[in-house]
């Protein structure tokens, strides 16, 4: 069957990367469902960033991920149910609250940090290894490649070398 996306090249571009995101992601998401704590691969992006830059306001939070900010706020309220973040008043204005890891969300990032993140790091650049020439056709390359061997497989076969 035609690739439609593929086919209109420039014109579906940013359809065509939301579709290899979206993949990667679902990738991700099989390798760190390993890690038995029910987050989307989406949200370990937020935990990254409070373990980086320590504790943020959930704008800071917003504009440090490059999202929404009702999302973050979404994001914040699931990861303070599972005991993962918590917000607390700001020292300077305590109308302003501040996301920071629990002690609970710091052994999830060191585990996923030692364990989880730095194989798909490794499993993406093996990937996009060797990509050169028109964008149009690195995407398909990408494409091919995660439809030959998706990112988890990756994972297990680098594991295996």
């Amino acid at each position: 069957m035609e690739d439609v996306l593929r086919s209109l090249g420039y014109l579906c571009l940013g359809s065509r990367l939301k579709r290899i995101g979206e993949q990667l992601q679902a990738d991700a998401q099989r390798l760190l469902d390993g890690l038995d704590v029910p987050l989307q691969s989406s949200q370990y992006t937020l935990l990254a960033a409070l373990d980086r830059l320590g504790p943020l306001a959930v704008g800071e939070l917003a504009q440090s991920l490059g999202v929404t900010q009702p999302g973050v706020t979404r994001s914040v309220s699931l990861l303070a149910e599972l005991g993962l973040v918590e917000a607390i008043p700001s020292n300077d204005d305590q109308r302003r609250r501040m996301v920071t890891l629990t002690e609970a969300g710091q052994r999830l990032v060191d585990v996923a940090k030692r364990d989880v993140w730095p194989r798909i790091d490794k499993a993406v650049a093996d990937l996009c290894q060797g990509l050169s020439g028109p964008l149009l056709d690195q995407l398909a390359a990408i494409e091919d490649g995660l439809a030959a061997a998706p990112l988890d497989r990756r994972v297990k076969e680098g594991a295996a070398q």
